[in-house]
Parts: C-alpha cells; structure tokens; sequence
C-alpha cells in the first residue's frame, strides 16, 4: 500500500533549470565567457586571434601567463620533440581503424589517449608540475593520433610528425602527408585558438567532475573527449556541413530552393546545427572570425569553394530573419574545414587538438583547490510504496 510519507514534491514552476542552464556553479581564473566577450586569462578572444599564434595561446592557459619569446621557443621546441606516439599504441590505432573502419575518430582518439596514460610515466600524479608535463605531451600528441587515424581509414601508412612545423601545420601535415600552404596553417591555427577554452561547457565541466575524484588528468581527459563527441557538442561542426551538403543536395539543379528548403526544415522541426548558443544570444562573437578567415581561403580558391559560403550566408540570412537565431562557431567551421579537404569525421577530434589546453587547465585548477563536484537533485517520483 502506497504511504504519503516523503511524498515527492513536484520541481517548482520557473525558468527551465535544465542542463544547469543560468547556474554558476564554480570559480575560475582560466576564462570569463558572456553575452559580449569571451576571454582567456584577461586577454579577449579577438586580440588573441588577430595578434596570437596557437602555441602562444596554448602556453597562456597552461602556465598562466603570456609567454616571452624565450619561454615560446623553448615550448615550442619541447613540443616539436614530444610528438611522436610509442608504436604500441600507433599499432592499435592503425589495426581499430582497417578492423573497423565505421568506428568513430573521436572513439579511437579517446581510445589512443587512454593507451597513453598507461606509458606516462607521470600519469598517477596529481602534483602540479607531473600535470604539466602529461598535458605538454598530449598536446603534442593529440594531432599524431589523428593523423594515424585518418592515414590508416584511406589505407596509408602514418607518418612520421615534423618538428620543425608549428602546431597547425603539423597537424594537417600528419592526416594528408603534404606541408600546407601558409594561408592554410594559419586558418587552422586561428580556428584553434577561438576552440583552445570556453569556461563550464559541457566537456570541460565533466573532466573537472572526474578530476574533482582526484582521479588522473588521462581520465578526465578521456571524460571530456566523450562528451564532446555529441553532436550537441564538439559534434556540432560536422552535423552543421552535413546539413549544409544535404541542402546542396536537394536543391541541386534548381529542384528546391534554399528558402523551401528551410521552410520544410522549420516544419519539420528539424534541429538546423551550428546555430544558437546557450550564452551568446546575440551571436556568437567567434564566428565571423571564422568566417572572415574562410571566406578567403574560399575566394582564393575559386567559386567551387565560394558557393559553400554563399549557401551557408543565404541559410544564416534565413535562419536570423525567419527565427532569430545567430550562427555560432561550428557554422563556419565546417565550411572552412571542408574547403580545406578535411574529412568530416575528423572535424570533432580537430577540436580536441585545441581543446587539451582548455580541459588540462581545468583540471589543473581543480585539483589545485579541489572538492568533489556532488550536486543535488529534485525527486520528482513516485511516493514511497511498502515492498510487500
């Protein structure tokens, strides 16, 4: 028989609390993000793009501060020299990928991080300076899993990384085995920098619950990477040109237009990715950054690249008029990364290459000050009832 002791208290009417939207639930010094900046340790994000190489950025969130020309130089070279992967873990990376090519490069990337920790030799420590060592070497081999990856699903031996290349350059140069032009480089490199850190999203909040264990930076690293591979996500980009090429698609040869097409998605219900934000609500200040970058590697190759550009504009046009709803970051990142003939899937696991900086900071503070992370919830359920 049912008892009205504890009855469950329906959740109270209000804003839709949901996903912890609204609710500040940590400090931190790494990143201050709102309606109108997004900063990295004091310095905003449209300086750093403009006047900051990745690497510079990667030192500011890691050590704290701004590098001086001679501590870049020697984490870049520290960098160049940390690259390569041990052949165990090359070895299971390449036999994943022809065993199962339909497996997804972020589950292989987490896979290969996790085969990582057990030859780190610092991987059980959680002091500061062994912490700082594990996320130099997973920044420096994060893009060396990758380019293994994506070599061994087209049936190509991996290469070797270049320590003479900068962080950009050395990733497209471990997936395609061709030293980009600079225009190229540095687009992935700004487009890096504008992902490196965004405060409590979703990935970086789950690796500081796992860090807040006092569990190891592999692990919550791991945990982040999981969480980023949603397509609510770090998984945004890639729905975003799949959506985009689905739009190419249908309207093909005039068959559809672009406006039809979105009206049928908006009567669908269809959820169009790569716009809308849960805090920049009126826009998102890193996309046309992006986009700006894109639209130049677009222009300079011609109009087969362009057309995606001015597809994407006419479908943002429609989205802000029709919805007013702002394209975010992983709009015209998946433009830009198509034109540059990077395959889809590896849009995601691109991602991780620039976030490892963000959650390695995280992780860091967190265990620098740590409480377990253990929130409360509302029982909303059915009242207690006697077993027999």
């Amino acid at each position: 028989m049912a008892t009205t002791a504890h009855q469950a208290q329906p959740p109270a009417k209000g804003p839709d609390s949901r996903g912890l939207a609204g609710q500040t639930v940590g400090d931190t010094a790494i990143c201050m993000v709102n309606q109108t900046q997004l900063v990295y340790r004091g310095y905003e994000i449209a300086d750093l793009a403009q006047h900051a190489s990745f690497e510079e950025v990667a030192y500011l969130l890691l050590a704290g501060h701004k590098p001086s020309a001679a501590e870049l130089e020697e984490f870049k070279r520290e960098q160049g020299a940390l690259r390569a992967i041990p052949a165990s873990v090359r070895d299971a990376i390449v036999r994943i990928c022809r065993e199962s090519p339909t497996a997804h490069p972020m589950s292989i990337l987490r896979t290969g991080v996790s085969l990582l920790s057990h030859l780190d030799p610092d991987c059980e420590s959680l002091a500061p300076d062994a912490e700082l060592r594990k996320a130099k070497r997973l920044l420096a081999q994060i893009p060396t899993i990758i380019g293994t990856c994506q070599r061994a699903l087209e049936g190509k031996a991996p290469i070797d990384p270049d320590p003479s290349l900068d962080h950009s350059a050395n990733l497209l140069w471990c997936m395609s085995g061709t030293k980009p032009d600079a225009l190229a480089a540095r687009i992935l490199d700004v487009s890096l920098v504008l992902y490196a850190e965004h405060d409590f999203n979703a990935s970086t909040f789950a690796a500081r619950v796992i860090a807040s264990t006092e569990s190891d930076l592999h692990s919550a690293v791991c945990g982040a990477i999981g969480a980023l591979k949603g397509p609510l996500h770090g998984g945004a980009n890639e729905a975003a040109m799949e959506m985009l090429k689905d739009i190419d698609r249908d309207c093909a040869g005039g068959a559809m237009s672009v406006e039809a097409w979105m009206t049928r998605a908006f009567a669908e219900k269809r959820k169009l990715m790569g716009f809308g934000h849960r805090v920049y609500k009126n826009g998102d200040h890193r996309a046309p950054i992006l986009r700006n970058w894109g639209l130049k590697l677009a222009s300079s190759l011609g109009a087969s690249a362009k057309r995606w550009f001015d597809l994407g504009d006419e479908v943002q046009a429609i989205m802000l008029r029709d919805k007013a709803i702002h394209p975010n970051v992983d709009f015209p990142c998946g433009m830009t990364y198509f034109i540059m003939g990077i395959p889809v899937p590896q849009y995601t696991p691109i991602f991780v290459a620039s976030r490892i900086t963000g959650w390695a900071a995280h992780v860091m503070e967190q265990h620098a000050n740590n409480r377990i992370i253990r929130p409360l919830a509302t029982y909303c359920g059915p009242a207690i009832h006697a077993w027999q």
